[in-house]
């Protein structure tokens, strides 16, 4: 087998050398591949030269404004990238794609604050956070898979882009989260997805590599253990990798329901059941009610048989529940949300891996890591589709235990009311393709943080500003 493997390298060796070799004056041929032409469309020459090409060019400024004597940061990013995937060849694709970032001004993301000694927090995501002083190379090979395609169902293997509940992009930031696996979606059954696969490894984002999915865990800041030491789990994951099984019907018009299970090798298990009701219709819009409930457990060891480098507590448990009343119609949609997570345990999913599933979340907060959580929120969106504007503001109370209940708040959150207002605009006819985003994240503290700014810097009584331009081509 090794000898087979030399010669065939050999061999690869070269027909590369002959290839790139060019005399004096002669015509360079490193893409030659571009004056090829081919009549034969079932080839698979033909398939990659009738292949798509998409690009996107991205510039995000941020800047935090937190209670007086605390820090203040901003950040400029910019960055583009291009992905290829090629035509179907006996319904197979291939594709691959790429994104780079340069840090253009911004402020000192390794300097912490002076009076808390608390890193940054939201800026520093625009870069790479395994890496906060590295301004110019920050790139990623992104997507690199095969796709089967059989009618309205495919298959992929290798590194791709899902959103799930549990893993998903979270593109709040330059570039999302992406995995690498065996992933499928079969629509072959009336009204019913089904989706799911084994997945090896991650790259979060705000990083530039993928990791195993033990590795993955505890690249963002891991809070403290349940004792109030600070969590060790960082590198410290044995796991084989993580395999999800989703399934949404719709039953009739009026019922949805939607059903996952992710079970991460040897650390937890997390199943979610969801449904959605049409109460009645009115004029041109609907009023549903929807419920959800999500249920984690344990698995073996919790990722490390030493308890205090484990990411879940063995035999630990969590659970939540939500519900939700909301109207909508062409261009409005407006609803009532609620979660609570019980006080059996911390509701526990790593943040380098999506955000919350729950009815109630809003951008820039998340209540992963808690306990005993009352949450409740109003939201409210309009679309000016005649003028290519989106709007959408949102408020929240959010009732956490106190910042030393460590058992149920790993991240020493203090309760906190929270107000977003987000406005959209996409250009048209000589702009087509850019567009702009305005995102303004609130949140005041209502909650006891004995005097200690550790528990108000980059969490609450601040602002933060966000300002994105994007063109997709």
């Amino acid at each position: 087998m090794k000898q087979t493997t030399a010669i065939i390298l050999f061999l690869l060796a070269i027909n590369t050398a002959s290839a790139q070799h060019h005399e004096p004056h002669e015509k360079a041929e490193m893409w030659k591949g571009k004056q090829t032409t081919t009549d034969n469309e079932s080839g698979i020459l033909h398939a990659f030269k009738n292949g798509t090409v998409h690009g996107h060019a991205r510039y995000y400024f941020m800047t935090t404004d937190n209670a007086p004597g605390l820090s203040d940061y901003y950040a400029n990013a910019a960055g583009g990238g291009i992905k290829y995937e090629t035509a179907k060849f006996k319904n197979f694709q291939f594709g691959v794609s790429g994104f780079f970032v340069f840090n253009i001004g911004s402020s000192n993301m390794e300097q912490a604050d002076p009076v808390t000694n608390q890193p940054n927090r939201y800026e520093v995501g625009l870069f790479d956070i395994t890496d906060p002083g590295n301004k110019v190379d920050i790139d990623r090979l992104e997507e690199l898979y095969l796709k089967y395609s059989k009618g309205n169902s495919h298959i992929v293997l290798g590194k791709q882009l899902i959103n799930t509940p549990f893993i998903n992009l979270q593109d709040g930031r330059m570039r999302p989260t992406e995995v690498s696996g065996l992933w499928g979606e079969f629509n072959q059954l009336k009204n019913t997805k089904i989706e799911g696969g084994y997945i090896y490894s991650i790259s979060p984002r705000s990083t530039v590599r993928f990791y195993t999915i033990g590795e993955s865990i505890g690249l963002y800041p891991a809070g403290v253990n349940s004792d109030g030491g600070r969590s060790d789990y960082a590198g410290n994951q044995e796991s084989n990798g993580a395999a999800m099984l989703g399934v949404s019907h719709s039953v009739n018009s009026r019922l949805q329901l939607k059903a996952y299970d992710l079970y991460v090798d040897n650390i937890f298990n997390t199943a979610l059941l969801q449904a959605e009701y049409t109460l009645f219709k009115i004029n041109d819009g609907r009023i549903a009610a929807g419920g959800q409930y999500i249920r984690q457990d344990a698995v073996n060891e919790g990722g490390n048989a030493d308890v205090r480098k484990a990411y879940y507590t063995p035999g630990g448990k969590a659970q939540t529940f939500g519900a939700r009343l909301e109207y909508k119609n062409k261009n409005w949609r407006t609803s009532v949300n609620y979660n609570r997570i019980t006080k059996d345990g911390r509701y526990l999913m790593p943040r380098e891996w999506g955000k919350d599933p729950f009815f109630t979340f809003m951008p820039r907060e998340r209540n992963e890591g808690f306990g005993d959580v009352h949450a409740y929120v109003v939201k409210g969106s309009y679309d000016f589709p005649k003028v290519g504007i989106k709007t959408q503001l949102a408020a929240g109370y959010f009732n956490l235990p106190y910042v030393t209940d460590y058992a149920l708040n790993k991240y020493g959150m203090p309760s906190y009311a929270q107000l977003n207002a987000d406005v959209r605009y996409a250009f048209r006819d000589f702009l087509e393709g850019w567009d702009v985003q305005l995102l303004y994240v609130y949140k005041m503290n209502i909650g006891e943080t004995y005097g200690n700014d550790k528990y108000v810097i980059n969490k609450v009584d601040m602002s933060v500003f966000n300002f994105v331009v994007n063109f997709h081509f």
